[in-house]
């Protein structure tokens, strides 16, 4: 329900005007003065306020620039006595949203009411999205506190105020295209279009109308003419995921952009100037690229000004805990179950595992985990059904002083143990890595780690 504030120091006008809006269902709010008017609408928070201009001691005129002193954005409607045309036009070059005469007609007070909390509304939902875009993609909300991340925020904090050309590389599901809005919505170019292509998705066929644009007729099937994504992020920022899949013949029209500002549509000869920022990604070395010749040496140079490297998730183990908490919240709550925590021996395996999928695989476990949840805690077989399998024949009673020599530290216990257990595992499963792994009561992509760690092969294979 809306809420307008009515001021007027004739006691009948407000009763009268009180019983019409609350039939029209508004909420009201009365005042009989200027400053216990301004009093309201600072605590209250109104969606509209009706004042008469004339009053003792603060008059309207005094009230509408009080309260756009603090609210320059809250409507304010001033009802002036017939004839006071040149006071009516002075309030709305201070500001009021609109003015009536008395005697005023029902209806218009109506419909003007209604208009002025429309756009009051418009403005109010416009502030929460700008602020919610703001607050998702701002830099210091990127999750991690580890070195490695840290000195990612100072770096993002130093370049979104330029204008820079920035690379951005990391295995897939590291966050890149995070960091590359975050560059975005910190500097100058927050309120101009951030545009997204990945380079991969498309044949070659199509990248470059994609990028480009293209005209009528330009090749069968293109019966309009079509802006790119260039021309889309015009004054703003593209970002270019997965630039080491794009062609070659791609690659020397982008160096084009980025040198002379300018392209044209597949089908024309005219050049389209455009002020825009790139941001690439890759999770690819380029470098390694370019000494293969499957990309550009000098678009390499052009895209590498400001190169962020994000480090996989297994490299900052430290983060895993507020990865997961974060996303524990967030799905619980989609979910209906705010409640939902992490264990800790939960936690304790998701630092373990490898996280090939990094932040990617992360999310989509825990989102797994809170809808299989049965209780107030995720546990261990909820985010791997495999991991409790094999703890139910230990004996938590058995003397390791017997077997272990009295000078073994635990890192070097835990290690000969996994490194034994895998070896076996393995060798009794004829090296099918699945079965080792289920036999280990493990995920695959972790055996396949810890394969990797201890260096074991398949007998015979180098």
């Amino acid at each position: 329900m809306h809420t307008v504030l009515i001021v007027d120091d004739e006691p009948n006008y407000l009763i009268v005007l009180s019983e019409l809006l609350s039939e029209e269902g508004y909420e009201t709010l009365t005042a009989d003065n200027g400053r216990q008017a301004l009093e309201i609408a600072r605590a209250g928070d109104p969606d509209l306020i009706i004042t008469d201009m004339k009053m003792p001691d603060m008059d309207g005129f005094a009230l509408l620039e009080e309260v756009k002193k603090f609210n320059p954005h809250l409507p304010v409607i001033m009802i002036t006595a017939y004839g006071e045309v040149e006071k009516a036009v002075r309030a709305m070059n201070s500001g009021a949203f609109n003015y009536l005469t008395k005697p005023f007609n029902n209806d218009e007070l109506v419909a003007n009411i209604s208009k002025a909390i429309e756009h009051y509304g418009l403005h109010r939902e416009n502030i929460r999205l700008h602020g919610e875009v703001k607050g998702r993609y701002r830099f210091d909300n990127i999750i991690g506190k580890s070195p490695s991340m840290l000195e990612i925020y100072h770096l993002i904090e130093k370049l979104a105020p330029t204008a820079a050309t920035v690379l951005i590389t990391g295995e897939s599901g590291t966050g890149k295209e995070l960091v590359a809005r975050a560059i975005h919505y910190n500097g100058p170019r927050a309120g101009k279009p951030f545009v997204s292509l990945n380079c991969a998705a498309l044949p070659e066929s199509l990248l470059e109308s994609e990028l480009f644009g293209h005209e009528k007729g330009a090749f069968t099937g293109a019966v309009e003419r079509r802006k790119g994504k260039f021309e889309a992020a015009a004054g703003g920022t593209i970002f270019l995921d997965e630039i080491g899949e794009m062609p070659l013949a791609t690659q020397a029209k982008l160096l084009r952009v980025l040198q002379e500002k300018c392209f044209e549509r597949l089908g024309s000869n005219t050049a389209i100037t455009v002020d825009i920022r790139i941001i690439a990604a890759t999770n690819k070395d380029l470098k390694d690229e370019v000494e293969n010749r499957r990309f550009r040496e000098d678009l390499y140079y052009r895209l590498n000004v400001i190169h962020i490297p994000l480090p996989p998730l297994r490299e900052r183990s430290e983060d895993i805990p507020l990865l997961a908490r974060f996303f524990c919240e967030k799905y619980a709550r989609q979910a209906g179950r705010p409640e939902l925590t992490l264990a800790q021996e939960t936690i304790a395996l998701l630092m373990s595992l490898p996280w090939e999928g990094n932040i990617r695989e992360l999310e989509n476990t825990i989102e797994r985990a809170t809808i299989l949840a049965a209780g107030p805690e995720i546990l261990p077989a909820d985010v791997y059904p495999e991991a409790g399998s094999a703890a139910g024949g230990l004996d938590h009673q058995l003397d390791l002083t017997q077997i272990l020599p009295p000078e073994a530290t635990l890192p070097e216990v835990l290690n000969h143990i996994e490194e034994t257990m895998v070896r076996q595992a393995l060798e009794a499963a004829n090296f099918v890595q699945t079965k080792a792994a289920a036999r280990l009561g493990i995920t695959k992509s972790l055996l396949q780690y810890k394969m990797r760690k201890f260096n074991i092969r398949r007998p015979g294979k180098k």
